[in-house]
């Protein structure tokens, strides 16, 4: 646009100067010819008059305000001046504006410039005052400009006051205390909140909160047959709660749309349990199995040593018996005589061998 208009100013800007030289020609009689000399002349004033004329209509839109006196609206040609200025497009304001009159808005060209120059949209506010004036909403103008400035759609939200609106929860997952899971989808009528409209919480939250609601309802009950005989729990529940306190919508209504019964979470968790505790109990088996292993080894070690020492007991009597036929504590009679003890108790373990049949040893089980 900044080009186009440098433009036009420089080839008015030509014009005007040929327009001036051929005045000033013809006013200095170099034609020649008093009557080509005052032809020249008009012929400037008129071109001159014409750039004028082009000029004035380029800043001043004389068919929006003709547009405009015709609806009963008074805009000033100075105020449409101003906004070509400011880079404002008339028909923005001014038709906005013929339709607040129409439908008996008080309001003025300054209060919707300035909610242009904020980053509103003009028109969709207009809009939203209209159809709130007809469902007879009472909704200011400024509070309009406010709705429209923090990012919702204000003409939306009058909508959604006169018509609620019907969000659908996604299927939501919960399990009573039998260990039952149900799911469940509900279905809930909003209707929009004008006072809260700024600062209030969206649908995202409204629908967290009937998930939670029917989570709390559905793990409260001790079977899932008391939901599925009686669904209005859980409508019940979520009203009583107020989930709609800090959002940007009144809850009308919560319907129970569908229930179906899921999975048998608690017996897959008494499962689960059980195949926990057998293999606790297998590894505290497998434990003791150890220990007692490691037991008979000790044992075994034991004994072998118990044999060593009599082993090194029954290398000291010979000694023994030596110092003691050395020193005279026994005779050569004695010695003979402790000789055929020791033969006759050998002939008598032979015997006794010889009668009882030789028990078989038990085999050593083969390791796992």
């Amino acid at each position: 646009m900044k080009n186009n208009l440098k433009r036009l100013l420089v080839f008015l800007t030509a014009l005007l100067l040929m327009t001036a030289s051929a005045g000033a020609a013809s006013a200095a009689g170099v034609f020649g010819n008093p009557d080509t000399d005052r032809t020249v002349l008009l012929i400037a004033i008129i071109v001159v008059a014409l750039i004028v004329l082009a000029i004035f209509l380029h800043f001043v839109p004389m068919g929006l305000w003709i547009s405009s006196l015709a609806s009963g609206v008074h805009v000033s040609i100075g105020s449409l001046v101003g906004m070509r200025i400011r880079r404002i497009q008339p028909q923005r304001l001014v038709y906005p504006l013929i339709k607040a009159n129409k439908a008996g808005l008080n309001l003025t060209i300054s209060q919707l410039e300035t909610h242009y120059l904020a980053g509103g949209n003009v028109d969709r506010v207009i809009n939203a005052l209209i159809a709130a004036q007809r469902a007879n909403i009472e909704m200011a103008f400024e509070k309009a400009c406010a709705i429209d400035l923090a990012g919702r759609d204000v003409f939306q939200a009058v909508q959604m006051s006169v018509t609620p609106k019907v969000i659908e929860t996604p299927v939501v997952a919960a399990i009573a205390k039998d260990g039952i899971e149900l799911r469940a989808k509900a279905r809930v009528t909003v209707r929009t909140n004008i006072e809260r409209l700024v600062g209030g919480a969206g649908e995202e939250t409204v629908i967290a909160r009937v998930g939670e609601g029917i989570v709390t309802t559905v793990g409260s009950a001790e079977t899932h047959k008391q939901v599925l005989e009686n669904p209005d729990l859980i409508s019940r529940t979520v009203l009583d709660k107020g989930l709609d306190a800090g959002t940007a919508y009144e809850i009308l209504s919560i319907d129970i749309a569908d229930v179906d019964v899921g999975r048998n979470v608690g017996a897959q968790l008494q499962m689960d349990q059980a195949e926990a505790d057998r293999r606790i109990a297998q590894a505290k088996a497998e434990e003791r199995r150890a220990m007692a292993v490691a037991r008979e080894q000790e044992m075994k070690a034991s004994v072998q040593e118990m044999r060593a020492k009599v082993v090194e007991a029954e290398a000291e009597v010979p000694r023994a018996m030596a110092t003691a036929l050395r020193e005279g504590k026994m005779g050569v009679l004695d010695y003979y005589q402790m000789k055929n003890t020791i033969a006759d108790t050998e002939m008598r373990d032979s015997i006794a061998k010889a009668a009882t049949p030789q028990q078989q040893e038990p085999e050593p089980r083969a390791k796992k």
